[in-house]
């Protein structure tokens, strides 16, 4: 007998287009705009700006990218320290190690995840000891969930130190009414495929401070000086995004809202349907806090349940579901393996218990219900034995 292959694969966050992206892709083609830079890109810029009430941003190839920049804007050089949240992607901290800089890791906090205060005052408070202060702290806003920013700006602010805000996975999230990502010195949307939106490959680098983003913008299109010849006096790098995928962009922007109200909507069902479950809890959203919901991430308890985060995967796996472990913490990665790391509190590591038990399930925009509920029921079926 031939066995009956499994439904449809259901991934864990796929591009959402919403048709609006064709009349800028198609002005892009009319114009012949094809080439890097252009009109889309300009406006795109302006709209996102705009839209997050920040003065400018500038559109480029990934969130990575803006990153980067941002530390080059700040003159992170050969040995400086940079704080980096520990419990995020690699993409946070690669570009620490492209400006030579030395990360030192932050826990996070139970109450949203991410970069606990009292661990970033210990390291503060450690440098003053060592005469070492960092040049730069970057906050991660994970899964669309803001982190304590009222707490964390305080602390940098006391020892005048600048924030990267890495706010790849929250667009569209809030803190206290205002845009994730515009709490810090500079910050930073991702628009890789997987992303709220998206523009296929792609990110953005997001200030007030207008000068210094022109200095951005320079560095970003290879350091190319205004002269009638080709003239180089700084390392510049070849960062612009695109006009044709500025223009996916600004279609994907203007379903922004909706797009956030139905990963929230997956959300909810999902905490409808499992939430009785004694074993699983679901990551918080702070209270005054909007979050997009990007991806929706639940923690086992160990104590409650014999099923472990790995069977829970490779039974959604033999379901031909796309689910995946919660981020590995950047300290315990093999890259880092000798760099310094403060905990939230002593002999307490959220960030590693929050890896032990946690994982991201399906929340595309576009995930039909039924294919939800064979999630939920995949999910019921394995913690029920």
């Amino acid at each position: 007998m031939v066995e009956t292959l499994v439904s449809n694969r259901i991934y864990l966050s796929t591009p959402h287009m919403s048709g609006k992206e064709m009349n800028y892709i198609n002005e892009a083609f009319q114009s012949n705009w094809i080439a890097p830079l252009g009109p889309n890109v300009d406006a795109f810029e302006k709209e996102i700006a705009r839209m997050v009430g920040v003065n400018e941003a500038v559109a480029v190839s990934s969130g990575t990218a803006a990153i980067h920049l941002a530390l080059s804007l700040l003159g992170i050089q050969r040995g400086d320290y940079v704080f980096c949240s520990s419990f995020t992607f690699v993409a946070t901290a690669n570009p620490i190690l492209y400006q030579g800089g030395e990360p030192v890791f932050i826990d996070s906090e139970p109450d949203t995840w991410n970069m606990s205060p009292s661990a970033l005052e210990a390291a503060f408070k450690d440098a003053v000891k060592k005469k070492r202060l960092p040049k730069a702290v970057i906050i991660v806003n994970l899964y669309g969930q803001s982190a304590k920013m009222d707490e964390l700006v305080a602390i940098c602010n006391h020892y005048d130190v600048p924030i990267i805000e890495d706010a790849a996975e929250s667009l569209g999230s809030a803190y206290k009414g205002k845009a994730s990502g515009t709490f810090g010195d500079y910050g930073i949307y991702s628009f890789n495929g997987n992303k709220i939106i998206t523009t296929s490959g792609g990110g953005v680098l997001v200030s007030n401070h207008e000068e210094t983003l022109k200095k951005a913008r320079y560095l970003a299109t290879q350091a190319k000086e205004p002269a009638p010849y080709y003239q180089h006096s700084e390392t510049g790098f070849n960062y612009r995004l695109s006009n044709i995928l500025a223009g996916i962009g600004r279609g994907q922007l203007e379903v922004l809202e909706q797009r956030v109200l139905a990963r929230r909507n997956v959300f909810q069902i999902y905490k409808r349907e499992l939430t009785e479950i004694p074993s699983i809890s679901f990551m918080p959203e702070l209270k005054d806090t909007y979050s997009n919901r990007w991806l929706t991430a639940f923690t086992l308890n160990e104590r409650r349940t014999d099923v472990t985060i790995s069977e829970l995967l490779q039974t959604l796996e033999k379901g031909n579901i796309e689910a995946r472990h919660v981020w590995k913490p950047l300290h315990m990665q093999p890259l880092f393996k000798d760099t310094r790391y403060y905990s939230h509190q002593e002999n307490e590591s959220i960030c590693e218990q929050l890896f032990r038990r946690g994982i991201c399930l399906p929340s595309s925009s576009n995930l039909a219900v039924d294919d939800q509920m064979r999630v939920i029921d995949c999910i019921k079926n394995k913690l029920s034995q």
